[in-house]
């Protein structure tokens, strides 16, 4: 299966004359936050594959018009061909907007408590999408691009295969990984664009109960 995650800035090489190329073979595009809605709305002109997407902290529009011919899927446990992927979009708050996405770490930690339940029903997460980095994995040292705790959280609870992110421009900082590895996870910082590919899910696996291990002595 190919992924295209995309974050942040439009690429150039899918708003132009060769989008249909660039887009051939994709399966699934997953959407970090923080881009136009008219373009995601175009990019489905293009291909078949679904585009699944997250809040960013700058997509105050969508709350007005949510991108046509997409799914969202923050705050939700969505199952696509098997994949279970976990959405959570918006940054750290950092100003006082009403209308932006943003959080505290104890309001995301409350969208993760919510969150849990639908996860343990379905057996755990393949894929946590989300606009902010986790805290000290590949976020920045300014407040408005720190990264969320609860996500490091998560991470250990689920052991996701994958953790697809944004917000944090790889030309913040040259020593920012575009790929690198938390435990059993790998993290991709999504912005313009990012292929991946990833083995067809495997069929449904009876529900693991994470809540299990902190029982144990």
């Amino acid at each position: 299966m190919k992924i295209l995650a995309i974050s942040d800035v439009p690429s150039k090489a899918l708003w132009d004359y060769g989008t249909r190329e660039h887009l051939e073979g994709i399966d699934l595009i997953l959407s970090c936050g923080d881009l136009p809605q008219k373009y995601l709305e175009y990019l489905t002109n293009f291909t078949a594959a679904p585009i699944l997407y997250v809040h960013g902290n700058h997509d105050c529009s969508y709350r007005q018009h949510e991108p046509g011919g997409c799914t969202c899927v923050d705050d939700e446990v969505y199952v696509w061909k098997g994949l279970r992927i976990m959405g959570l979009g918006g940054s750290i708050k950092y100003n006082m907007r009403p209308d932006s996405y943003q959080y505290t770490e104890k309001e995301m930690s409350g969208r993760v408590r919510k969150l849990r339940r639908k996860a343990h029903k379905a057996g755990g997460i393949d894929l946590l999408l989300t606009h902010s980095p986790a805290a000290g994995l590949n976020d920045n040292t300014d407040h408005a691009h720190k990264g969320f705790e609860c996500f490091n959280a998560l991470l250990d609870e689920f052991e996701p295969q994958w953790f697809v992110h944004g917000h944090v421009h790889l030309n913040y900082d040259a020593k920012l990984p575009r790929v690198c590895t938390r435990g059993k996870t790998m993290v991709i910082n999504a912005t313009e664009r990012y292929v991946f590919e990833i083995p067809d899910p495997a069929p449904a696996a009876p529900p693991r109960h994470f809540w299990g291990k902190w029982l144990e002595p």
